[in-house]
């Protein structure tokens, strides 16, 4: 995976890093006494690589390596119902890591996982959060009710969401950005929440909804 810029190079794990591309000797320093494996090419090669402000810095890093559910260590999981843009899929990780919330949980199929996008737009936050890959969600669902979470769906025609008493332990889910929530989820739901809308425009996108409702149900 090729991710870019120097602050990537500041946030990616350097035992992550396979090799840095660059271009002048801005970069020389951190990589030698981190001791990472680089290579020197041209401005236009470096162009071609990536489609980014590059910043005279590419890294070649390891493919992202999922969690599973056992690896869960939370009270409060975010669940993605097949997010597919990897705008708001870095949106919603950098949100849950600046809420505390450490473990989302995407499928598989039909859905964005882990890219370059991905990781640029979460600024960092992929280092310090649980992304947990599962096969089926409401399987899923199922095997965390077990463990008394409560599931709360996002979707427009829920309860406010300001007026839900949240327990300890709780599962957000935001639905896909055209098709929402699907209907074997919200059927499995505790209850479905929504955030009223005042204006003409009905409805928010997945990464905006999705940090009012976590902050709404942190207290905050």
């Amino acid at each position: 995976m090729l991710v870019y810029g120097k602050n990537t190079l500041k946030e990616v794990d350097v035992k992550k890093i396979k090799k840095a591309y660059i271009t002048n000797n801005n970069y020389l320093d951190y990589l030698k006494s981190n001791k990472i494996k680089y290579e020197y090419i041209d401005k236009n090669r470096m162009d071609k690589m990536v489609s980014g402000k590059h910043q005279n810095i590419v890294l070649d890093i390891y493919e992202y390596d999922y969690y599973k559910l056992d690896d869960i260590d939370s009270n409060f999981i975010v669940m993605l119902d097949h997010i597919e843009d990897p705008h708001n899929l870095g949106a919603i990780i950098r949100t849950c890591e600046c809420a505390g919330i450490k473990n989302i949980i995407i499928p598989k199929d039909r859905s964005c996982l882990v890219n370059e996008t991905v990781m640029k737009t979460s600024a960092g936050a992929l280092s310090h959060v649980k992304i947990i890959l599962v096969s089926n969600l409401n399987n899923a669902i199922n095997k965390l009710k077990k463990d008394n979470y409560f599931v709360y769906s996002a979707d427009m025609n829920g309860k406010n969401y300001k007026n839900i008493d949240y327990p300890e332990k709780k599962i957000l889910v935001i639905g896909n950005e055209g098709h929402g929530i699907s209907k074997l989820i919200k059927e499995n739901s505790d209850d479905i929440i929504s955030i009223p809308m005042y204006g003409e425009v009905n409805s928010l996108n997945a990464s905006a909804s999705a940090a009012i409702l976590i902050y709404g149900m942190l207290g905050e």
